[in-house]
């Protein structure tokens, strides 16, 4: 028998059997499981299981954390020992009556996004590199200058860097349609609308108000170039009402008259309702955004730094992407990123702390690897099967994000995308600020990592947490 079976088969039991698991499916690092009685989980058990880095309950879940590529294998044995398999999205409406209210719209906020967010580290990347090409100093080892390089070369990189803010309604109009049941394809065409050419630009407008069209003599009417919020509420309400046409138009008719009157209404209450509405939202949410991150003397950081990870474990961090999406959109830049790297690392500094520290061979062999996941911006691994287990190692995580978010702060670290941090996170600062992104890191780890090695754990404190 092999390990990964032999573990399978050990996790099936320690969760109760076949019988209280209803389905099972897989994210990168976790196998998410739908049991019918979590009371019958043996939590000890399932932690002590080989390979296991953590497990915990959320959101209508039981999560157990194996890392990339494991959780691959454990899937495909469990699996195979005839237990039911759901597809994420299956899962998803399994559990989209779980929590409250608040956190059932973070979470349907985050599906909206997540499928987004690769073109945006995309983006990020193609920022950070012509960041880097375009530095004299960069420029003088090839013995050129800024003014050598070809308006051509510059459109080009224009291309990769502008396109998908450009065009960002359509991405999030696309992926809303899709998240709560409508076409995605009249999700494209509604989003492209609302950047469309014959609408005043938003950049342009934003330099000179007057460009914007006035409709019935008070409604402002512009394109929607890399805003958010006015397209989520189109997609949302979009979806809903393709759907309600359609049950009401006759089969024969629906090819014409479902995507005809939906495509109608909804840019009509998206140009005249939705737009000017949750514009002004959007830019009272970026306001309060702005003023976070300006309170003075590097304060903002340290709030941020220290608090990102306890939301991280509310499970309602992806409204975060809302806010980096359009920092970027309007600065091209996020200081948004350099403080939660801060956090991120930290989580990891106080992980590897307590896998040198240890004398305990299992937690050794399971806060080693899941430090290098943090340092790769996973921190799940780090935070429920080490640091919030044993909670000081945690606090110190904590202490040393406070730490590295201020310095970022103070510095005004700012990254050319999202989504990527700590190691990975280099590829976003691969300008002037290279070396205060590696110091801000080595800062947060450091304070983590020397705070939990001195006060922050001893496999005494281990025994007593393990025997309660």
């Amino acid at each position: 028998m092999s390990e990964n079976r032999k573990i399978a088969e050990e996790l099936i039991e320690a969760i109760g059997g076949k019988e209280n698991i209803a389905s099972v499916a897989h994210c990168a690092t976790r196998l998410r499981i739908m049991v019918n009685d979590k009371e019958k989980i043996d939590q000890n058990r399932v932690e002590e299981l080989d390979k296991v880095k953590g497990a915990f309950y959320n959101s209508g879940q039981y999560q157990v954390i194996f890392g990339t590529g494991t959780v691959n294998r454990i899937h495909e044995e469990v699996i195979s020992l005839g237990v039911s398999e759901s597809s994420k999205s299956e899962q998803k409406q399994e559990t989209a009556k779980q929590g409250n209210a608040f956190q059932r719209a973070v979470r349907t906020f985050g599906d909206v996004f997540v499928p987004i967010i690769p073109v945006l580290v995309a983006t990020g990347l193609f920022m950070g590199l012509r960041g880097l090409l375009m530095q004299e100093s960069i420029l003088a080892l090839f013995g050129l200058t800024p003014a050598d390089i070809s308006d051509n070369f510059l459109l080009f990189t224009e291309i990769l860097t502008d396109t998908a803010f450009a065009f960002l309604p359509a991405l999030v109009a696309w992926s809303a349609f899709k998240v709560f049941g409508g076409s995605p394809i009249i999700g494209i065409v509604l989003g492209l609308m609302l950047v469309s050419p014959a609408l005043p630009n938003a950049w342009a407008v934003a330099e000179d108000p007057d460009l914007a069209l006035t409709f019935f003599g008070f409604i402002p009417v512009i394109g929607y170039q890399g805003s958010v919020l006015p397209a989520f509420i189109a997609g949302f309400i979009g979806a809903k009402l393709e759907k309600a046409v359609r049950k009401r138009v006759p089969e024969a008719l629906d090819l014409i008259l479902t995507p005809f009157l939906t495509l109608l209404i909804m840019i009509l209450l998206a140009l005249f309702v939705i737009g000017p509405v949750f514009h002004a939202v959007e830019n009272i949410v970026m306001s309060a955004t702005e003023a976070i991150l300006n309170i003075p003397f590097g304060l903002s950081g340290l709030i941020i730094g220290a608090a990102h990870q306890i939301i991280v474990i509310t499970g309602v961090h992806h409204i975060f992407n809302f806010l980096e999406i359009q920092l970027l959109e309007r600065y091209g830049a996020n200081p948004f990123n350099a403080i939660i790297t801060c956090a991120i690392a930290a989580q990891g500094g106080a992980a590897l702390a307590v896998g040198l520290k240890t004398k305990a061979k299992k937690l050794k062999a399971l806060a080693l690897p899941s430090s290098f996941s943090a340092f790769l911006g996973i921190t799940e691994p780090a935070i429920f099967g080490v640091n919030l287990r044993y909670m000081k190692p945690f606090v110190m995580g904590l202490i040393g994000g406070a730490a590295g978010g201020f310095f970022a702060a103070l510095v005004n670290l700012e990254g050319t995308g999202m989504a990527i941090t700590v190691i990975p996170g280099m590829l976003l600062y691969m300008n002037e600020q290279f070396i205060l992104y590696i110091l801000a890191n080595i800062i947060s780890i450091g304070v983590a990592f020397v705070l939990t090695y001195t006060i922050g754990f001893t496999d005494k404190m281990k025994e007593e947490i393990d025997a309660n």
